[in-house]
């Protein structure tokens, strides 16, 4: 990276979804006089994982400002899925595609002509669903750092391989009685504990927490939003896959199938790097993925 550093200019940006949701993010830009001086220049939007880019370690907390060194500025959006989400009952994965909507609409309201977006880890899940719906407006690209091929098929595998407890087919009859007919407007919710959902061992950091309805819409067999190999083949724009060489989470084969299935559904813009030295977080070689990033954003800016 350069030794160099760039003068940053830093706002924290309050949303509205058009729900209604309050959205936070962090805009990342050097320094300048007047914003038509950056507007031309590429910006990428980043969409965090499970825990919010606040809260996050590794790409979410790193990359803005190793961008910025190499002259591109960022927005880090943190959706309804930040601060818990998941288990408060806020995070609905089908609801987030508005808070990308929301984020979006800032940055062409503001004038950004060249902008990009990341996804990382259940953010790149997210990232699939939106662009797929034909939303994008001035979009060049995305990067899909650490996808899924979907990620009811990964939980069910993990609770499989570790024994978990409930397990997958437990979990989805008590997220039917709880939630009934109508899971999406269900007035029912409870939180639960996944035991062994990602070791052999009931300690602490091999669990994870949900309510039924964040579950249900993120890791249920009927998650279609999260099923990213459904969304793939309808994403025009071009795309940069990028997989940590090491990454525990997320098997080679799910990367390799969508960039299969991309390409098979006429996207000629694909691109897959396997990051060396690298585990799920791929800015634990933060010189190659920022070579990645740099060069897709330099080759389709206007």
């Amino acid at each position: 990276m350069p030794d160099a550093k760039v003068p940053a200019k830093q706002r924290l940006i309050r949303l509205r979804a058009s729900d209604g949701n309050l959205l936070s993010s962090l805009l990342v830009t050097k320094d300048y006089v007047k914003i038509e001086e950056i507007l031309d220049k590429p910006i990428l939007l980043l969409i965090h994982g499970l825990l919010g880019h606040f809260l996050a370690r590794g790409t979410p907390r790193l990359l803005p400002h190793a961008l910025l060194e190499r002259g591109f500025g960022s927005m880090s959006l943190n959706t309804r899925l930040a601060f818990a989400g998941q288990f408060t009952g806020k995070g609905i994965f089908d609801d987030t595609p508005m808070d990308i909507d929301a984020a979006l609409r800032f940055l062409n309201d503001t004038g950004f002509k060249n902008i990009y977006i990341l996804g990382y880890s259940l953010g790149a899940s997210m990232l699939a669903y939106w662009t797929a719906s034909g939303r994008p407006q001035n979009l060049r690209g995305i990067v899909l750092e650490g996808i899924h091929y979907a990620t009811s098929e990964a939980q069910k595998a993990r609770l499989e391989k570790w024994g978990g407890s409930p397990t997958y087919e437990e979990i989805y009859e008590t997220a039917k009685s709880v939630l009934g007919d109508d899971p999406y407007k269900s007035k029912r919710d409870e939180i639960f504990v996944v035991y062994r959902a990602k070791g052999p061992t009931p300690e602490p950091a091999n669990n994870e927490i949900f309510t039924y309805k964040t579950w249900w819409f993120m890791m249920g067999p009927h998650a279609y939003g999260a099923m990213a190999y459904k969304h793939i083949p309808k994403i025009k724009t071009p795309m940069l896959f990028l997989r940590g060489e090491n990454d525990f989470i997320v098997d080679q084969w799910e990367v390799d199938e969508l960039v299969r299935i991309g390409k098979e559904a006429g996207n000629k813009n694909i691109r897959l790097r396997v990051v060396p030295n690298a585990r799920h977080d791929c800015m634990e070689n933060p010189e190659v993925m920022l070579e990645e990033i740099a060069e897709l954003m330099n080759s389709y800016s206007t």
